[in-house]
Order: C-alpha cells, then sequence, then structure tokens
C-alpha cells in the first residue's frame, strides 16, 4: 500500500510527540512492506528552505516539505482554511498517487489539503493528536486558565482565547493589552461575537470576528470527509464527541519503541531522582514543579529538566531564577536514541502540565522502561497510570500538594524502587501500525 502520512512540521528541527508518533507510524509502515511519504512544513517565520517544496529522507523516510514562508497566512481564517493551499496539495498528491492520507495534523497545511486529497478520490484517515479540530489555541484551557470544555455557543470564549494570546505579544499596543486582560476581556469578546453573527464580514481592528465564530464548523464540514480516524486516549475521544466529531472514531494507543530492559538499581539509594523532559513553556508547568521541589524542603532530592531553553527564552530564564539553591541541572534537549539512558538514570519522571494533556509520548516511553511518574490529574495522563503503582497524580496546577508528594517520596525512597517493579507499557509502534492498518481495512481501503 502507498500511505502518505500528514504532520504539520518534522524532524529535524522539529522533534515532538506528534513528529515523533508520525516518524514511528512511517518506520512501523515500512518495516510491514508498504510505501510511506511524510508530508510537512516548516512555519511562517522558521528560516527559509532552499526550495518552496523541498525533497528530502530522515532516518530512511522520505519527507516532501513546504516552505510556509511562501504562502504565508495572512488572517485567522487563513490558520484554519488556506484554499491558496489547495493546488499545491493537489499538484503533491497527483504525482505521489497514495492509496491512503493519513492527517496527525492539520497546522500548517489547513482544510485545503483534505479537500485537495477528496477532489483526487483519495480517502483521508486521521490521527488526532490534539484539540486543533475545535480548539483555537489547541490547549483546551479557557482564557482565565481553568479547563475548557470546547467552544461555547456564541464562540465568545475563543474569542477571550485570542485576546488574551494578543495581549501577551511583545509587539502588542497598549489598547490590545488592555483589551486582552479581565474585566475588559470578556466584555470585549462578547461585543465581538455578536458582531460576527451581525455583520460576518466587519473587521475590529486587523480581527475579522468570524474568523474565530465560524472556525468550528469549517474545521468539521472538512472532517466529515475522513473516512474514519483515531484518538490515541479515551480522554480524547470523549471531548471530540462531545463537540460534535463528524467521522467514525476509533480508540487506539500510542506505541513506543524503547529498550525496555529493568531499570538498574541506583547507585545511592538514599537519593531521589526526578527528571523532567519535554517543552519549556508555561503551559507544562515547569515552573510549578521547581516551586513545589522548593517548598517540599527535601534534600535528598534532585531535579533534572531536558527541554529547549530557546523555545521560550523569557521562561527559561524564569525557571532558571527560581533555582537557587535547589539541586537542579538542565541538560539540554536529548536525542529520541538516548532516552532509555535518560530513564535508566532517574527514579521518576514528573509531567506538571496544567492544560489537558493527551497521552504523551514521553509518558509511555516512562512506563515502558518502569520509571514511575508523577502527573497531573488530568485524564489524559491519569488514564495510563495505575495509582500509587506506576505513578501518582496530584491537582492541576497545585504545588502545595506535588510538593507533599515529593517530601513523601524523599523520606521513603525506596518507594520509588517498588514503584518500578509494578511499572510498565508493552504496546510498540508495531502493534499501533497494526490497529491503523486494520481501520484502513475496516473502512473500505486497501
Amino acid at each position: 500500500m502507498k500511505i502518505a502520512i500528514l504532520v504539520h512540521c518534522f524532524y529535524p528541527r522539529y522533534f515532538y510527540g506528534t513528529e515523533a508518533y508520525a516518524l514511528s507510524l512511517a518506520k512501523a509502515f515500512i518495516g510491514a512492506g508498504h510505501d510511506v511519504t511524510v508530508i510537512t512544513a516548516n512555519f511562517q517565520g522558521d528560516p527559509a528552505q532552499r526550495e518552496a517544496i523541498e525533497h528530502r529522507v530522515w532516518d530512511g523516510v522520505p519527507v516532501i516539505s513546504l516552505d510556509k514562508n511562501a504562502w504565508p497566512h495572512g488572517s485567522v481564517r487563513e490558520t484554519y482554511d488556506q484554499p491558496v493551499l489547495g493546488e499545491v496539495y493537489a499538484q503533491i498528491l497527483r504525482a505521489l498517487r497514495p492509496d491512503v492520507l493519513h492527517v496527525c495534523h492539520l497546522i500548517n497545511h489547513t482544510v485545503a489539503v483534505i479537500e485537495a486529497a477528496k477532489a483526487l478520490g483519495i480517502p483521508v484517515y486521521a490521527t488526532l493528536t490534539d484539540f486543533f479540530g475545535f480548539c483555537l489555541t489547541n490547549k483546551l484551557e479557557a482564557a482565565d486558565g481553568a479547563l475548557c470544555a470546547g467552544p461555547s455557543a456564541s464562540r465568545a470564549n475563543c474569542i477571550a482565547c485570542h485576546l488574551k494570546a494578543t495581549a501577551s505579544r511583545p509587539e502588542s499596543g497598549r489598547l490590545s493589552r488592555r483589551l486582552g486582560h479581565q474585566p475588559w476581556r470578556s466584555l470585549v469578546a462578547a461585543g465581538l461575537a455578536a458582531l460576527a453573527r451581525i455583520v460576518p464580514g466587519r473587521k475590529a481592528g486587523s480581527l475579522r470576528p468570524a474568523d474565530i465564530v465560524q472556525r468550528p464548523a469549517r474545521l468539521r464540514s472538512a472532517m466529515a470527509n475522513y473516512a474514519a480516524a483515531i484518538a490515541p486516549s479515551a480522554f480524547l475521544r470523549d471531548v471530540y464527541l462531545r463537540n460534535a466529531f463528524p467521522a467514525p472514531l476509533h480508540l487506539s494507543h500510542f506505541g513506543v519503541d524503547i529498550d525496555r530492559a529493568p531499570k538498574p538499581a541506583s547507585l545511592d539509594p538514599a537519593h531521589v531522582r526526578l527528571g523532567y523532559v519535554g517543552q519549556l513553556a508555561s503551559h507544562k508547568g515547569v515552573h510549578i514543579l521547581l516551586e513545589a521541589l522548593r517548598r517540599s524542603g527535601a534534600r535528598n532530592v534532585g531535579l533534572t529538566i531536558w527541554g529547549d531553553e530557546t523555545q521560550d527564552p523569557s521562561y527559561s530564564a524564569r525557571l532558571r531564577s527560581m533555582t537557587e539553591g535547589l539541586d537542579v541541572r538542565f541538560a539540554g534537549t536529548v536525542e529520541r536514541e538516548a532516552l532509555a539512558a535518560l530513564f535508566a538514570g532517574i527514579d521518576a519522571l514528573v509531567i506538571p502540565s496544567v492544560w489537558y494533556e493527551n497521552s504523551p509520548l514521553i509518558l509511555l516511553q516512562a512506563l515502558a522502561t518502569h520509571t514511575p511518574v508523577l502527573v497531573s490529574d488530568v485524564q489524559g495522563l491519569t488514564e495510563f497510570i495505575d495509582p500509587g503503582r506506576s505513578g501518582i497524580a496530584f491537582p492541576r496546577g497545585d504545588a502545595g500538594a506535588l510538593a507533599q508528594i515529593i517530601a513523601a517520596l524523599s523520606a521513603a525512597p525506596e518507594r520509588l524502587a517498588e514503584m518500578s517493579r509494578q511499572t510498565e507499557f508493552s504496546r510498540t509502534p508495531a502493534d499501533m501500525a497494526d490497529d491503523v492498518l486494520a481501520l484502513y481495512a475496516r473502512h473500505g481501503s486497501p
């Protein structure tokens, strides 16, 4: 079978969860004898590619990459619906002639790619890796920081998130910053939502409110062309269904390829080694982990943080300022091949996210290497742990509760060794690929 896998960005510049999933799926398909090409893009504002459409090979996988600098979006609508890209994708798909197109993320590509495939009669499948299909920010977090259920009927809550994001940009003017904060934000968002209903074409400054109001319906109409889709967690499946996902939706957990050898004994059993691996961004909650470590008062606990400090330099600087007097080390980014050794050197992984996570691969990799986890109590994390055996959950954003857990583990470090012996995750990329191929067959693809 000839399979095209679409992902918003890809190696070597981007290497987080969705990119890792796309690569694992591609390699598993190739290992099963299928012909696979990844279609991806660089982001508008990234260094330009040599060519607008670039061909390369990464880790044995053929890649076609679009340079979004050549087709920049100029409005909110064009971040999800950019018709000019339709013929670009039609040319790529006509040249590839895949039997199926598998969408892992629509950012950079927009609904144009789905509709180009539909026009060519190519079946389209998807793996839903985050909340892009109905959430403007992809985080399912309300403007006030609370967890969100999805767009309201008026979409005013989505406009409020846009106002907040705009206010946080360094180039924003005084008025944008003022309107992006309470109490004005809610009032302005409600007014703009009403304007979008009454005069859809009307702009308010550089924003056309209708672009935000119409986004969920426009995406839903395009996703109705999916033959079927996969959700990697029960939580993500349920939240998409609650937001009227229009295609058949199946549950299939991610699989990970990593050395599953038993965790080696620590050279210093009295010392607790914690780790964080991932993006250094505020929604990931690393600041909560550092505050909890300080409040725990534990003197036998060390923390290593792996992540790219250039992603958000101001946030990274804030994190470094919080480490004075603590046993904390910043270790930079880590290659995929080095993850097993990383987990062998820590006693527990901490995932202190303040947003809805969705089956992050780093969680599954930790479990597969018999590394217990301390996680925020959001369902996309907690559904994968056995409480008290493979992991411990704490209230989202509650540094005090996490501090108590760290203090308890520092007083009984042998508990983590016992938890390690009960921690596992058996699914592999081959299992994952088998599920996807079975999905294609179930819905009529060769």
